[in-house]
């Protein structure tokens, strides 16, 4: 099943969270946090007010409770509004 998002939403797919802290610690599953960064799967065409600055394939942050979480096909995915973007993330 693919999905595009409508207007000024973008849809992004979580990076996993570490399965062990810094120092080698193996997290429990109810312990890692929501990821902050998420790469772009596919962007809506905007709207005739807003611009679509983000691309398919960028890496972004986001913040914790932007958005809505959905999972399709077993995988989990966020829809957020361009706006909830923070920052895009550059090598």
């Amino acid at each position: 099943m693919k999905l595009r998002p409508m207007a000024d939403n973008v849809l992004l797919k979580a990076h996993e969270a570490p399965e062990t802290t810094a120092s080698g610690i193996i997290l429990a599953t109810t312990s890692k946090e929501k990821p902050a960064i998420y790469e772009v799967v596919s962007v809506g065409p905007g709207t005739k007010d807003v611009t679509m600055t983000v691309e398919a394939g960028q890496k972004v942050v986001v913040g914790k409770f932007a958005g809505s979480d959905v999972t399709i096909d077993k995988e989990d995915y966020k829809f957020v509004k361009q706006d909830d973007i923070l920052a895009v993330v550059t090598d």
